[in-house]
Protein backbone atom coordinates (compact mmCIF):
# COMPACT_ATOMS: atom_id res chain seq x y z
CA UNK A 1 0.00 0.00 0.00
CA UNK A 2 2.85 2.57 0.78
CA UNK A 3 4.75 1.80 -2.14
CA UNK A 4 1.36 2.35 -4.39
CA UNK A 5 0.97 5.83 -2.26
CA UNK A 6 4.10 6.91 -3.06
CA UNK A 7 4.79 5.22 -7.22
CA UNK A 8 3.98 8.68 -8.26
CA UNK A 9 6.60 10.10 -6.28
CA UNK A 10 9.24 7.69 -7.24
CA UNK A 11 8.00 8.09 -11.05
CA UNK A 12 8.79 11.66 -10.60
CA UNK A 13 12.37 11.46 -9.55
CA UNK A 14 13.33 8.28 -11.63
CA UNK A 15 14.37 10.33 -14.83
CA UNK A 16 16.90 11.95 -12.87
CA UNK A 17 18.11 8.99 -10.66
CA UNK A 18 18.55 7.25 -13.94
CA UNK A 19 20.40 9.93 -15.40
CA UNK A 20 22.90 10.22 -12.24
CA UNK A 21 23.49 6.33 -12.56
CA UNK A 22 24.30 6.39 -15.76
CA UNK A 23 26.47 9.50 -16.10
CA UNK A 24 27.56 9.99 -12.83
CA UNK A 25 27.59 6.82 -10.79
CA UNK A 26 28.75 4.16 -14.07
CA UNK A 27 31.57 6.89 -14.78
CA UNK A 28 32.99 6.76 -11.05
CA UNK A 29 32.73 3.43 -10.73
CA UNK A 30 33.85 1.74 -13.94
CA UNK A 31 36.94 4.56 -13.35
CA UNK A 32 37.72 3.21 -10.25
CA UNK A 33 37.64 -0.39 -12.22
CA UNK A 34 39.89 0.69 -14.40
CA UNK A 35 42.55 2.50 -12.12
CA UNK A 36 43.62 -1.01 -11.86
CA UNK A 37 44.06 -2.32 -15.23
CA UNK A 38 46.41 -1.51 -18.53
CA UNK A 39 43.53 -0.73 -20.90
CA UNK A 40 43.78 1.31 -24.20
CA UNK A 41 40.02 1.24 -25.39
CA UNK A 42 40.50 -1.64 -27.64
CA UNK A 43 42.08 -5.06 -26.31
CA UNK A 44 40.56 -6.31 -23.16
CA UNK A 45 41.80 -4.70 -19.69
CA UNK A 46 44.75 -6.49 -18.51
CA UNK A 47 44.69 -6.16 -13.85
CA UNK A 48 47.97 -4.61 -12.94
CA UNK A 49 47.02 -3.70 -9.40
CA UNK A 50 48.32 -0.41 -7.89
CA UNK A 51 51.07 -0.76 -11.02
CA UNK A 52 49.01 2.50 -12.49
CA UNK A 53 49.10 4.40 -8.84
CA UNK A 54 52.93 3.68 -8.60
CA UNK A 55 54.03 4.69 -12.26
CA UNK A 56 51.96 8.23 -11.55
CA UNK A 57 53.67 9.12 -8.50
CA UNK A 58 57.37 8.52 -9.42
CA UNK A 59 56.46 9.72 -12.97
CA UNK A 60 58.73 13.02 -13.50
CA UNK A 61 55.80 15.23 -15.11
CA UNK A 62 53.36 13.61 -12.39
CA UNK A 63 56.38 16.02 -10.09
CA UNK A 64 56.49 18.36 -12.60
CA UNK A 65 52.53 18.98 -13.08
CA UNK A 66 51.98 19.34 -9.09
CA UNK A 67 55.09 21.37 -7.99
CA UNK A 68 53.59 23.84 -10.74
CA UNK A 69 50.26 23.62 -9.32
CA UNK A 70 51.36 24.04 -5.73
CA UNK A 71 52.39 27.76 -7.38
CA UNK A 72 49.58 28.11 -8.97
CA UNK A 73 47.33 27.59 -5.83
CA UNK A 74 49.48 29.69 -3.48
CA UNK A 75 49.29 32.68 -5.64
CA UNK A 76 46.33 32.76 -7.75
CA UNK A 77 43.84 32.25 -4.32
CA UNK A 78 44.68 34.30 -1.77
CA UNK A 79 45.18 37.40 -4.87
CA UNK A 80 42.05 36.45 -6.38
CA UNK A 81 40.42 36.63 -3.31
CA UNK A 82 41.95 39.75 -2.05
CA UNK A 83 40.99 41.57 -5.60
CA UNK A 84 37.61 40.28 -5.59
CA UNK A 85 37.10 41.78 -2.13
CA UNK A 86 38.62 45.04 -3.16
CA UNK A 87 36.35 44.81 -6.18
CA UNK A 88 33.29 44.20 -4.19
CA UNK A 89 33.65 46.68 -1.67
CA UNK A 90 34.70 49.17 -4.43
CA UNK A 91 31.04 48.05 -5.93
CA UNK A 92 29.21 48.62 -2.98
CA UNK A 93 30.25 52.25 -2.33
CA UNK A 94 28.26 52.59 -5.77
CA UNK A 95 24.15 53.09 -5.37
CA UNK A 96 21.82 52.95 -8.66
CA UNK A 97 23.08 52.89 -12.18
CA UNK A 98 26.59 53.09 -11.31
CA UNK A 99 26.29 49.62 -9.00
CA UNK A 100 24.81 47.54 -11.59
CA UNK A 101 27.33 49.39 -14.45
CA UNK A 102 30.33 48.18 -12.26
CA UNK A 103 28.99 44.59 -10.96
CA UNK A 104 28.06 43.81 -14.79
CA UNK A 105 31.48 45.30 -16.06
CA UNK A 106 33.36 42.56 -13.47
CA UNK A 107 31.77 39.88 -14.22
CA UNK A 108 31.69 40.35 -17.86
CA UNK A 109 34.96 37.84 -18.00
CA UNK A 110 33.11 35.12 -16.16
CA UNK A 111 30.47 34.30 -18.79
CA UNK A 112 33.07 35.10 -21.93
CA UNK A 113 33.71 31.67 -23.52
CA UNK A 114 36.86 29.93 -22.34
CA UNK A 115 38.76 29.93 -25.80
CA UNK A 116 37.51 33.43 -26.41
CA UNK A 117 39.30 34.89 -23.12
CA UNK A 118 42.46 32.75 -24.21
CA UNK A 119 42.10 34.43 -27.30
CA UNK A 120 41.86 37.99 -25.80
CA UNK A 121 44.67 37.91 -23.65
CA UNK A 122 47.09 35.53 -26.30
CA UNK A 123 46.69 38.85 -28.19
CA UNK A 124 47.90 40.65 -25.15
CA UNK A 125 50.86 38.39 -24.72
CA UNK A 126 51.73 38.51 -28.16
CA UNK A 127 55.87 39.60 -28.50
CA UNK A 128 55.93 42.80 -30.51
CA UNK A 129 52.51 44.06 -31.40
CA UNK A 130 50.56 42.04 -28.16
CA UNK A 131 48.93 45.53 -26.20
CA UNK A 132 51.33 44.15 -23.18
CA UNK A 133 54.69 44.35 -25.33
CA UNK A 134 53.55 47.69 -27.25
CA UNK A 135 53.07 49.59 -23.16
CA UNK A 136 56.58 48.09 -21.96
CA UNK A 137 58.18 49.38 -25.61
CA UNK A 138 56.87 52.93 -24.26
CA UNK A 139 59.17 52.78 -20.73
CA UNK A 140 62.01 51.50 -23.26
CA UNK A 141 61.65 47.89 -22.55
CA UNK A 142 61.91 44.43 -24.76
CA UNK A 143 59.67 42.67 -26.06
CA UNK A 144 58.65 39.66 -23.59
CA UNK A 145 57.36 35.93 -25.11
CA UNK A 146 55.58 35.56 -21.99
CA UNK A 147 53.90 32.34 -23.77
CA UNK A 148 57.31 30.93 -24.16
CA UNK A 149 59.11 31.78 -21.75
CA UNK A 150 59.40 29.51 -18.45
CA UNK A 151 60.12 31.95 -16.32
CA UNK A 152 56.94 34.17 -17.17
CA UNK A 153 54.35 31.83 -18.37
CA UNK A 154 53.01 30.38 -14.85
CA UNK A 155 52.72 34.44 -14.09
CA UNK A 156 50.96 34.70 -17.47
CA UNK A 157 48.15 31.95 -16.54
CA UNK A 158 47.70 33.45 -13.04
CA UNK A 159 46.98 37.05 -14.30
CA UNK A 160 44.69 35.73 -16.77
CA UNK A 161 42.93 33.48 -14.05
CA UNK A 162 42.42 36.08 -11.20
CA UNK A 163 41.04 38.12 -14.09
CA UNK A 164 38.05 36.05 -15.32
CA UNK A 165 37.89 34.65 -11.54
CA UNK A 166 37.15 37.50 -9.39
CA UNK A 167 34.17 38.65 -10.69
CA UNK A 168 32.29 35.52 -9.62
CA UNK A 169 34.11 35.78 -5.95
CA UNK A 170 33.18 39.62 -5.88
CA UNK A 171 29.45 38.89 -6.80
CA UNK A 172 29.30 36.16 -3.91
CA UNK A 173 31.22 38.76 -1.34
CA UNK A 174 28.57 41.57 -2.58
CA UNK A 175 26.17 39.55 -1.55
CA UNK A 176 27.66 39.16 1.68
CA UNK A 177 28.30 42.80 2.02
CA UNK A 178 24.41 43.49 1.64
CA UNK A 179 24.06 41.09 4.53
CA UNK A 180 26.15 43.42 7.41
CA UNK A 181 23.85 45.77 9.26
CA UNK A 182 24.62 48.98 8.39
CA UNK A 183 24.38 50.14 12.21
CA UNK A 184 27.65 48.69 12.77
CA UNK A 185 29.79 50.96 10.44
CA UNK A 186 27.51 53.70 12.41
CA UNK A 187 28.64 53.10 15.67
CA UNK A 188 32.07 52.36 14.52
CA UNK A 189 32.50 55.79 12.91
CA UNK A 190 30.85 57.78 16.24
CA UNK A 191 33.33 55.65 18.53
CA UNK A 192 36.02 57.10 15.45
CA UNK A 193 36.93 54.38 13.18
CA UNK A 194 38.34 55.09 9.99
CA UNK A 195 37.69 52.94 6.76
CA UNK A 196 40.68 50.38 7.44
CA UNK A 197 39.66 49.65 10.45
CA UNK A 198 35.85 49.12 9.49
CA UNK A 199 37.19 46.69 6.95
CA UNK A 200 39.34 44.70 9.45
CA UNK A 201 37.04 44.64 12.26
CA UNK A 202 33.79 44.56 10.92
CA UNK A 203 33.75 43.44 7.05
CA UNK A 204 35.89 41.05 7.33
CA UNK A 205 34.58 38.90 10.43
CA UNK A 206 31.23 39.21 9.31
CA UNK A 207 32.41 37.95 6.25
CA UNK A 208 33.83 35.15 7.64
CA UNK A 209 30.99 32.38 6.18
CA UNK A 210 30.95 33.67 2.97
CA UNK A 211 34.80 34.18 2.43
CA UNK A 212 35.53 30.36 3.94
CA UNK A 213 33.08 29.39 0.92
CA UNK A 214 34.77 31.86 -1.65
CA UNK A 215 38.34 30.43 -0.60
CA UNK A 216 37.13 26.66 -0.44
CA UNK A 217 35.71 27.05 -3.68
CA UNK A 218 38.66 28.93 -4.95
CA UNK A 219 41.13 26.02 -3.70
CA UNK A 220 38.25 23.05 -5.87
CA UNK A 221 38.70 25.10 -8.85
CA UNK A 222 42.28 25.93 -8.81
CA UNK A 223 43.27 21.77 -8.37
CA UNK A 224 41.53 21.03 -11.16
CA UNK A 225 43.02 24.08 -13.87
CA UNK A 226 42.97 22.80 -17.35
CA UNK A 227 40.95 25.14 -20.03
CA UNK A 228 43.35 28.37 -19.65
CA UNK A 229 46.78 26.96 -19.80
CA UNK A 230 45.80 24.16 -22.21
CA UNK A 231 44.17 27.46 -24.30
CA UNK A 232 46.97 29.63 -23.76
CA UNK A 233 49.73 27.54 -25.00
CA UNK A 234 48.17 26.20 -28.01
CA UNK A 235 48.16 21.96 -26.42
CA UNK A 236 46.77 19.29 -27.99
CA UNK A 237 46.82 15.62 -26.70
CA UNK A 238 50.27 14.78 -27.72
CA UNK A 239 52.01 18.19 -27.13
CA UNK A 240 50.89 20.14 -23.55
CA UNK A 241 51.92 22.35 -20.90
CA UNK A 242 54.18 24.84 -23.25
CA UNK A 243 57.77 24.96 -22.93
CA UNK A 244 59.16 23.04 -20.53
CA UNK A 245 56.30 22.22 -19.30
CA UNK A 246 55.75 25.46 -17.19
CA UNK A 247 52.36 25.52 -17.89
CA UNK A 248 51.91 21.47 -16.80
CA UNK A 249 49.22 20.74 -14.50
CA UNK A 250 47.68 17.77 -13.40
CA UNK A 251 44.23 17.63 -15.43
CA UNK A 252 46.01 18.02 -18.46
CA UNK A 253 48.65 15.40 -17.82
CA UNK A 254 45.60 13.26 -17.17
CA UNK A 255 44.42 13.78 -21.00
CA UNK A 256 47.33 13.70 -22.53
CA UNK A 257 47.88 9.60 -20.67
CA UNK A 258 44.29 9.00 -21.43
CA UNK A 259 43.76 10.25 -25.55
CA UNK A 260 47.54 11.19 -26.23
CA UNK A 261 48.94 7.48 -24.82
CA UNK A 262 45.89 6.25 -25.20
CA UNK A 263 46.53 4.77 -21.33
CA UNK A 264 43.03 4.70 -19.62
CA UNK A 265 44.04 2.48 -16.76
CA UNK A 266 46.74 5.10 -15.95
CA UNK A 267 44.40 7.97 -16.72
CA UNK A 268 42.32 6.66 -14.00
CA UNK A 269 44.27 6.10 -11.73
CA UNK A 270 45.58 9.87 -12.38
CA UNK A 271 41.94 10.98 -11.72
CA UNK A 272 41.61 8.59 -8.65
CA UNK A 273 44.54 10.60 -7.19
CA UNK A 274 43.32 14.61 -7.95
CA UNK A 275 39.87 13.28 -6.47
CA UNK A 276 41.71 12.24 -3.13
CA UNK A 277 43.87 15.49 -3.17
CA UNK A 278 40.51 17.67 -3.69
CA UNK A 279 38.52 15.59 -0.84
CA UNK A 280 41.54 15.99 1.34
CA UNK A 281 41.68 19.70 0.93
CA UNK A 282 38.36 20.10 1.43
CA UNK A 283 37.97 18.42 4.53
CA UNK A 284 40.72 19.86 6.09
CA UNK A 285 39.35 23.40 4.98
CA UNK A 286 36.18 21.97 6.94
CA UNK A 287 38.64 20.86 10.17
CA UNK A 288 39.78 24.19 10.18
CA UNK A 289 36.47 25.76 10.07
CA UNK A 290 34.98 23.94 13.07
CA UNK A 291 38.50 24.21 14.72
CA UNK A 292 38.15 28.11 14.58
CA UNK A 293 34.16 28.22 15.32
CA UNK A 294 34.73 26.48 18.98
CA UNK A 295 37.85 28.51 19.74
Amino acid sequence: MSLRRHLPHYMMIAPFMVLFAAFFLYPIISGFFYSFHDWNGAKPPEYVGVANYTKILHSRDFATAMGNLMVYIAITVPLGILVALGLALLVDSFTGRWANFFRNAYFMPVVLPAFLAATIWRWIYAPNFGLLNVALGWFGLGSINFLNNSSTMLYSLIAVDVWVSAGFNMVILLAGLKNIPTELYEAARLDGANKWQQIVHITVPMLAPVLFFVVTYSLISAMQVFDKPWLLTGSSFTSYGGRRNALLFPVMDMMGRAFGGVKFGEAAAYGFLLTLAIVTVTALMFALRSWSARK
